[in-house]
């Protein structure tokens, strides 16, 4: 697996960004996060993988709320996932 870039090795993750709608700002809220551009979040991969099987993560449903709601919520969920990221990263 190449673990130099994370986003394209989860391509469900991909799939279920691309059917949520969800604003550009926070698309590229999420690019940046994820060190990856915005296209990238949006392409499509060009190789048929493998799917998880089994129910979707909480992650997952998670995000599909967090898709529903109005984009001012969005936007905060974003900023506080970004901000606990860089805490991590900098523990």
């Amino acid at each position: 697996m190449n673990m130099t870039n994370p986003i394209k090795n989860n391509c469900g993750c991909l799939r279920c960004f691309r059917r949520l709608r969800i604003s550009v700002e926070l698309l590229a809220t999420l690019a940046k996060t994820l060190s990856v551009s915005v296209e990238e979040l949006m392409e499509e991969p060009s190789v048929k993988t493998a799917t998880k099987r089994g129910p979707t993560s909480l992650l997952h449903k998670q995000i599909e709320q967090v898709g529903l709601m109005p984009r001012a919520k969005q936007k905060f969920i974003s900023e506080m996932l970004e901000a606990l990221i860089k805490q991590q990263q900098s523990a």
